[in-house]
């Protein structure tokens, strides 16, 4: 997003080739802000035009602020540049910075690096993409344990401008040889904070005032496990040793920040059933992000499909009861409300650590209660609106689109009665049929026949032996008997607190078995539960209302 204030001044300083101008803008502000005001409006070509005013530091500061597809673009365009920019950029940044670019230009840019720089980006490549070894950095600052407080104050000035963080100071003992001759990192003493150096006295050793009760990450960790130890302990940054206790390299809290947006934003992304888009939304390719939507909504589609055939075995009922149709929607809601409900709030405690699989019973028998509660309370609710439910709905109309014919006893009259057809005025008439009146089709409640609009009576009947034949035209609509109030209330609200509670039931097993058999729970919730109690819903409902409206 263009910065409203800064990018039209920039783009005037371009315009009048304002050198001045455009070194002040980058060296006086933040380069978050420089980035910010750069990231739309201008192309590589612009922005390298404006950063190149600044020192090479506020160059690599400001190009690290920059979204990753407009770096990229930047790398290829002016490889020289970059690789005169990876030697001040921050470790970790420089290697994400590398993954992202094809190899062609990977290998161009790493020519024009220094050995040193080379030799520890070839380090951090070794490491796994989603591990704590590629997320640390080799910039930290460390000392041996033999210097006093004051000597270790005057290194520590030599390393610091060098070093991504001088807050916490690593001890290190004397390097050693593998059996290869190679040298092996430095094994991890102890680590002493900045401020306790600066208060200790000028003679005091560092090996007297270092902590030696060390929380470490090691290399091969998933980065996710950086995000738990930050949160519990409050690091500023955290050391990552191999299995000897060598000291590879440390994580860094703004860091940590982008691994928690991240898998925040994946973990979201899963309960939407959509698949992990990797980069921001406006910038992934179209048919990137249909394939990552498409798999899941295809999957659950196919899962919708069952509800068919729930609803065909219930078939009779619908027909009988033509108002429960309409409550179908409310109900399978319900489910798939409370269903998500319980599973965000599980998987959400997994994330965090509050809850695993083993604690199964405790959550188990705590949504069964929160479900009987929830359900008690939504059913009264339901009860309510069923027991309101209009007489003309609750008698289940349906239309007969072809003519029909009634035989009665002969001299048997069927006067039309004219109603109002609706609340919006209007009239027509209606012929009441007791229940088993021979017809086409042999009436099983007493019903309504609603003659269609314009019609004011029946045709004068057809004598057929001892029988009369009243013949009804097509477009009429029949309304049965309406069902009791009382009964469907109590149907709809029972159906309410089984779904309720099942859904409840199912948005907390399912993300426990899930992490039990090594999946990513986030897959369990919104939509994939939804659709699971959407099946198992109407089966509820419906076998409800079997029960006590028939």
């Amino acid at each position: 997003m263009a910065h409203p204030l800064f990018s039209p001044e920039v783009k005037q300083m371009l315009a009048e080739r304002n050198t001045t101008g455009l070194r002040e803008f980058c060296e006086q502000l933040h380069p978050a802000t420089v980035a910010e005001a750069l990231d739309e409006d201008f192309t590589p070509e612009q922005i390298w035009e404006v950063i190149s005013q600044a020192n090479i530091r506020t160059q690599a500061s400001v190009f690290e602020y920059l979204p990753p597809a407009l770096q990229v673009q930047m790398a290829e365009k002016a490889r020289p540049q970059v690789g005169e920019l990876l030697s001040k950029m921050s470790h970790d940044d420089r290697v994400d910075l590398l993954r992202r670019l094809p190899p062609r230009v990977t290998e161009a840019i790493m020519r024009l690096v220094d050995e040193a720089d080379r030799q520890d980006i070839a380090k951090l490549f070794q490491y796994g993409e989603n591990t704590v070894g590629a997320l640390m950095t080799t910039d930290y600052a460390w000392l041996p344990g033999t210097l006093t407080a004051a000597e270790a104050i005057d290194q520590l000035r030599q390393q610091a401008p060098d070093r991504e963080t001088i807050y916490y100071i690593y001890v290190l003992d004397d390097a050693n040889r593998r059996a290869d001759g190679t040298l092996a990192p430095r094994r991890l003493l102890g680590v002493v904070s900045l401020r306790d150096l600066i208060l200790a006295p000028r003679h005091a050793l560092i090996r007297e005032l270092m902590e030696t009760d060390l929380v470490t990450l090691r290399y091969s960790d998933d980065k996710e496990a950086v995000a738990q130890l930050f949160a519990r302990y409050d690091f500023l940054a955290a050391p990552v040793v191999d299995d000897q206790f060598g000291l590879l390299g440390i994580v860094t809290h703004d860091d940590v920040l982008d691994v928690v947006r991240e898998e925040a934003t994946e973990d979201l992304q899963r309960q939407a059933a959509v698949g992990p888009i990797e980069g921001d939304y406006l910038n992934a390719s179209f048919y990137r992000v249909w394939k990552s939507r498409v798999k899941w909504l295809a999957l659950l589609f196919v899962a919708e499909l069952a509800t068919f055939t729930v609803m065909e075995h219930f078939e009779e009922l619908i027909a009988a009861v033509v108002v429960l149709a309409l409550f179908v929607p409310l109900c399978i809601s319900t489910g798939g409300n409370s269903g998500t409900q319980a599973a965000t709030l599980v998987t959400r405690a997994m994330a965090l650590g509050y809850a695993s699989p083993r604690d199964w019973r405790r959550v188990l028998r705590r949504e069964l209660l929160m479900g009987l509660a929830l359900g008690l309370t939504l059913g009264v609710i339901a009860f309510g609106r069923g027991a309101l439910t209009p007489s003309d709905t609750r008698s289940g109309p349906r239309k007969v689109n072809e003519a029909f014919a009634v035989r009665l006893p002969a001299d048997t009259d069927l006067p039309a009665q004219e109603v109002s057809s609706s609340i919006w005025g209007g009239r027509s008439w209606e012929v009441t049929l007791a229940a088993g009146t021979p017809q086409t089709t042999t009436m099983e409640k007493r019903a309504r026949v609603r003659l269609p609009e314009g019609v004011k009576a029946l045709e004068p009947p057809q004598k057929m032996g001892t029988v009369w034949e009243y013949q009804f035209p097509a477009e009429c609509e029949m309304r049965t008997e309406p069902v009791s109030r009382w009964h469907l209330g109590l149907a709809i609200s029972i159906a309410v607190l089984g779904i309720c509670l099942w859904g409840t039931l199912m948005g907390c097993i399912i993300p426990l078995c899930l992490q039990r058999f090594g999946m990513d729970p986030a897959v369990a919730s919104g939509a994939l539960v939804a659709t699971l109690v959407d099946v198992t819903g109407i089966f509820i409902f419906f076998s409800a209302a079997k029960l006590i409206l028939l």
